[in-house]
């Protein structure tokens, strides 16, 4: 094997799709598959032990995100690029990977020659993430974080359990209140955030990351 290629170790808890992807990357000249993990704690370890050039990083985890795989493996291993290849297709994860060190965000519908190039791209130096899209997840940023500002802590509360198809009788029983406030709360997310049904709030506590 050329000593020359692009080192890879995979980051995903499905060990078909880790099986799937070893096989399209150790099917190029230019690249090979060193070792793969399933977890967040395994990925420090692996990193370490292997000390891979590139880690293709799933988001969601058994122990936790993608994320915290990454600044992990960054910490240890400045040196180490990063590609996220996930299903995961909200701002809140791309400015958590790019805050991360990452240097791509891959929906994993894209097609087998993405990933190919985009590991081709990352591996010499390059970056998936453009001045115009890291601006708007800037942007996007501020925006969240100024909703959740205006928002009291019960708000956000009655919003999160909202978006988990709690009734509003459920929510009152679950946080020790009248049903009475609980509407309250609910006008108020309606004003401030515009969420006025359970669908609105399945959308907005995403975006604010509220659920997962």
């Amino acid at each position: 094997m050329k000593t020359d290629t692009t080192r890879v170790l995979i980051v995903e808890d499905h060990q078909v799709v880790a099986d799937g992807l070893a096989a399209l990357i150790n099917d190029q000249p230019d690249m090979h598959v060193i070792g793969q993990a399933g977890s967040v704690a395994e990925s420090l370890t692996r990193a370490i032990e292997l000390k891979p050039d590139l880690v293709l990083i799933d988001f969601r985890l058994t122990d936790g995100t993608g994320a915290d795989a990454a600044a992990g493996i960054r910490q240890m291993r400045p040196e180490t690029k990063l590609i996220f290849l996930t299903r995961e297709d909200s701002d809140a994860a791309r400015f958590a990977a790019l805050e991360a060190g990452a240097s791509a965000f891959i929906h994993k519908s894209r097609a087998a020659q993405d990933v190919v190039d985009a590991i081709r791209t990352v591996a010499e130096g390059g970056s998936l993430f453009t001045p115009r899209s890291i601006a708007q997840l800037l942007n996007s940023r501020r925006e969240v974080e100024a909703q959740l500002e205006r928002l009291t802590p019960r708000e956000k509360e009655v919003l999160r359990l909202m978006a988990e198809g709690t009734s509003s009788r459920e929510i009152a029983h679950r946080l020790g209140i009248s049903y009475t406030t609980v509407r309250t709360h609910i006008r108020s997310l309606g004003s401030k955030l515009g969420v006025h049904s359970k669908l609105e709030a399945i959308v907005k506590a995403r975006e604010l990351a509220l659920v997962e």
